[in-house]
């Protein structure tokens, strides 16, 4: 059991720091980034539905079956980060712009991303609890859609009227949920038996409903061809990675 503490800690770790990636944006153009930006979205999206549909089902499916409790859980899991992105979206406020005053959206911003980080950690914690290899493989997912998802989440804090050093130090902060979750995860499997039975549906639903709600919509705002044709390869190469991680197993 401790290899499995020492893996998901170490998992969330590398999540929580991927909150940084916010300094590597301050010194390029903001036309470059929103171009290379749609090239890690794919490779995420990739990722997710690889993660969903190479690790995550076919072990639950080979655990637990496949019946009413876990398609149930799929279902709960898309219900939830469904009402997670609702609760994020509350953050826009019709507040005028003013420098040095803090926007409720991004208050509430940050509160969000806290939510998400949790659930990022209960998922991390229950895969490592279904093997090391899923864990591993959950945990490239998690980061890959963290990498896109930080940064917009730091443009969103410096829009909101944070300077840049406490933008990036207010979102590590919320990137520590994810111990949270982690540890909570680890924890509750102690008294109760298979709650991986119930976490892992959940996360696989969840990463169903970014991939095909948030991601494969913002590629859709791509038209030119030869752009799209290279997101297309990123997704690809994104599910590519997930298949080539089976091997480890």
């Amino acid at each position: 059991m401790l290899y499995i503490w020492i893996y998901s800690l170490i998992s969330v770790l590398i999540v929580s720091l991927i909150s940084f990636i916010g300094i590597v944006t301050l010194s390029l153009d903001e036309n470059k980034i929103r171009n290379y930006l749609l090239y890690f979205v794919s490779f995420a999206a990739g990722a997710l539905f690889g993660d969903v549909f190479i690790h995550l089902i076919p072990e639950i499916v080979r655990e637990y079956g496949f019946g009413l409790r876990i398609g149930s859980s799929l279902l709960l899991g898309i219900i939830l980060f469904f009402i997670i992105e609702k609760f994020i979206h509350w953050r826009h406020c019709h507040a005028p712009e003013s420098k040095g005053h803090i926007h409720t959206f991004a208050i509430l911003n940050l509160i969000g991303d806290g939510v998400h980080n949790f659930i990022d950690g209960l998922v991390i914690g229950a895969s490592y609890l279904t093997s090391i290899p899923v864990g591993i493989a959950t945990t490239i997912a998690v980061v890959l859609h963290e990498i896109p998802q930080e940064i917009g989440d730091f443009s969103v804090l410096i829009h909101g009227g944070f300077t840049k050093g406490k933008a990036l130090f207010v979102n590590f902060l919320t990137a520590l949920t994810a111990f949270l979750g982690v540890i909570i995860a680890l924890l509750i499997n102690n008294y109760i038996q298979g709650t991986s039975k119930f976490l892992l549906p959940l996360a696989a639903g969840g990463f169903i409903y970014i991939a095909g709600t948030d991601l494969i919509p913002e590629l859709h705002k791509e038209v030119k061809i030869s752009r799209s044709l290279i997101q297309l390869l990123a997704f690809i190469l994104g599910i590519i990675l997930m298949i080539l991680l089976v091997f480890i197993e």
